[in-house]
């Protein structure tokens, strides 16, 4: 039997903040002004350079920052008119704060099935909108997968559908070269250490529509003081919703401000840098006949730091048995088939505060389906050793369970 290697990485390692953001950091932190408003005329303004600069880069008018993506995604749907009760669909395949934005917004979570390459499954799209009678629709596009969104978007205006796309997974991505998040009625972005931008937490929620935009504005938490927003709306866009928008205090603050805003210049490089590991690592395994990596559309512009792919026909012992031998040599995989909640991968059939759906084929591809962060300290070399590890410890597996 072949010995595994050993990889000494830290795969949850997150690129240092640039030099600008510790300076600036630094400086707020010195003056004590760390909220993203000022009362009196004081230069507040790190959140609005932030709004701005994300507006222009996705080509947006209006670009709204919360506390977090989930807190952008809930208010997305209230700003979109999601109340009490309302059906919304969205993706089986995603993480919690997606059905919790839902739940925080008053609605109801549909699920919506998913193909074996993770993409929404179109045709039980239409399926799911004829049989809840939604119109609503929160597209995730889940660990940077993204759905031929020509079709998707015929599908939802032939169906009535108003589109919300969770960008978490998608900052710098795009389809037939229009950047992710501009094609539904609001995009909403992470900030979230472990995704393309690192403030720790944070949201950013992009629209062309000005109620929509003041009613997001109102919704973070701006008080009175909408005026000090980036990209602000017109003055009669907000008094349209000024009296009828509850405050949810949902605010991002300057210091994540100050964080995020440098590292919008690197997206591009840091884009060029996930994908390179990225082809490298699906090259690699999907080589493996026990391994499937999905392909990719050609017109889907993905920024991938993480790589999923599937490991089908194994049983859940085996399947565990193999991510503990991985894990042992250095290289942490998750899986969306572990029978309870672990860590951040939960599924649909977890979040039982929703109705109780069943999705049998959807459930099928999650049962297989194994999702791997690629942190920036991954060097080239360094791909080749963790295919290694996950495609040696696999087959390990296998012959001890067939033994």
């Amino acid at each position: 039997m072949t010995t595994l290697p050993t990889i000494e990485l830290d795969f949850t390692s997150p690129p240092p903040i640039p030099a600008a953001g510790v300076e600036r950091v630094n400086e707020l932190l010195m003056s004590g002004r760390l909220f993203r408003y000022g009362e009196t005329g004081a230069s507040e303004i790190d959140v609005a350079e932030l709004e701005t600069a994300f507006a222009r880069l996705v080509g947006r008018r209006y670009c709204i920052t919360f506390n977090s993506c989930g807190a952008a995604l809930a208010a997305s749907l209230m700003a979109v008119g999601v109340g009490p009760g309302t059906p919304v669909l969205m993706n089986a395949f995603t993480l919690a704060p997606v059905p919790g934005a839902i739940v925080h917004a008053g609605g109801d979570p549909v699920f919506v099935g998913v193909t074996p390459d993770y993409e929404i499954d179109l045709q039980d799209l239409r399926a799911a909108a004829a049989r809840s009678g939604s119109r609503f629709l929160m597209l995730s596009h889940m660990r940077s997968h993204i759905t031929d969104m020509d079709r998707l978007m015929e599908m939802v205006a032939d169906l009535n559908l108003t589109v919300i796309e969770d960008c978490a997974h998608t900052m710098g991505a795009g389809w037939g070269g229009r950047p992710s998040g501009t094609f539904g009625a609001v995009g909403c972005f992470s900030t979230q250490t472990f995704k393309h931008v690192n403030s720790g937490e944070g949201g950013l929620l992009v629209t062309d529509d000005e109620d929509v935009a003041a009613r997001a504005i109102l919704l973070s938490g701006s008080y009175m003081l909408y005026a000090q927003h980036g990209t602000a709306p017109t003055p009669e866009a907000i008094e349209r919703h000024r009296y009828t928008t509850p405050n949810l205090s949902m605010r991002m603050s300057a210091l994540a401000a100050a964080v995020a805003r440098p590292q919008l210049d690197l997206l591009d490089h840091r884009a060029t840098l996930w994908n390179e590991r990225y082809s490298r690592l699906a090259e690699l395994l999907d080589a493996d006949p026990m391994i499937r990596v999905p392909p990719r559309g050609a017109e889907e512009q993905y920024v991938a730091s993480s790589i999923q792919f599937s490991v089908d026909g194994l049983e859940s012992s085996a399947m565990m048995a193999w991510l503990a031998l991985a894990a042992a040599h250095g290289v942490p995989v998750k899986w969306f088939g572990h029978p309870e909640p672990v860590g951040f991968t939960s599924r649909y059939d977890h979040w039982r505060y929703a109705s109780e759906q069943t999705l049998h084929a959807t459930t099928k591809v999650l049962q297989g389906l194994c999702d791997m962060r690629i942190p920036l300290t991954l060097s080239l070399d360094d791909c080749a050793v963790v295919a290694e590890i996950i495609r040696g410890a696999l087959a390990t597996t296998v012959l001890e369970s067939q033994a």
